[in-house]
């Protein structure tokens, strides 16, 4: 029996409840309906030692981040835009996927990165965003088609964390089954190639 999709959302702030992380539970909602196993890293959990490449000693959250990016099939990466790019929490997360470059994956390679920026205003949250799909292309991971730049000067998050437009609702969800979709790719292709072309009758 293959195992299911297994997709990972990490970001959002040291805040519980931060409107980043409000919108990665919608794409990561979507990616669990599309029958991925999902996990998520948030709010405290991001909270890590500053990266330092001088030493392999890790924190306990800093172990299970690195173990649970090089066992997902699919990423999802959500930041808040700080000053026009990725915030400096969300910047250290990343950094610790240093320690897979002699990985049998090294760090994105083979993943879908569905890639999410949260800024009060298009400015802050569309150049994050592209400072994060840059980041993915650096890590070797393959962003997926559409990446979501949320303004919340528009008001779209009202009340407890529901998202009220209806068009972001629906680009967050697409982001989490663009992110399902490749790796089902990914995971064909891989069993193709171990299978060999077929033989001629």
């Amino acid at each position: 029996m293959t195992r299911p999709i297994s997709v990972l959302g990490i970001g959002g702030s040291p805040r519980e409840g931060s409107t980043t992380e409000r919108a990665l539970r919608i794409s990561i909602e979507a990616a669990e309906h599309r029958g991925a196993e999902v996990e998520l890293i948030t709010s405290s959990e991001l909270d890590l030692p500053l990266y330092d490449p001088r030493t392999s000693l890790r924190a306990p959250r800093a172990r299970r981040l690195v173990q649970l990016i090089a066992a997902a099939d699919g990423i999802i990466v959500a930041t808040p835009a700080y000053h026009g790019t990725v915030s400096g929490l969300m910047k250290n997360v990343l950094d610790y996927v240093e320690d897979l470059r002699d990985d049998g994956r090294p760090y994105f390679t083979g993943r879908a990165v569905g890639c999410l920026a949260v800024g009060q205003g298009w400015q802050g949250a569309v150049s994050a965003l592209a400072s994060l799909r840059t980041t993915t292309h650096a890590l070797r991971g393959w962003p997926t088609p559409l990446g979501v730049a949320v303004n919340t000067e528009t008001g779209v998050f009202r009340g407890e964390g529901q998202c009220g437009d209806p068009g972001v609702a629906g680009q967050l969800r697409t982001l989490g089954g663009q992110v399902v979709e490749f790796a089902e790719m990914s995971r064909a292709w891989e069993a193709s190639r171990l299978v060999g072309p077929a033989t001629a009758v």
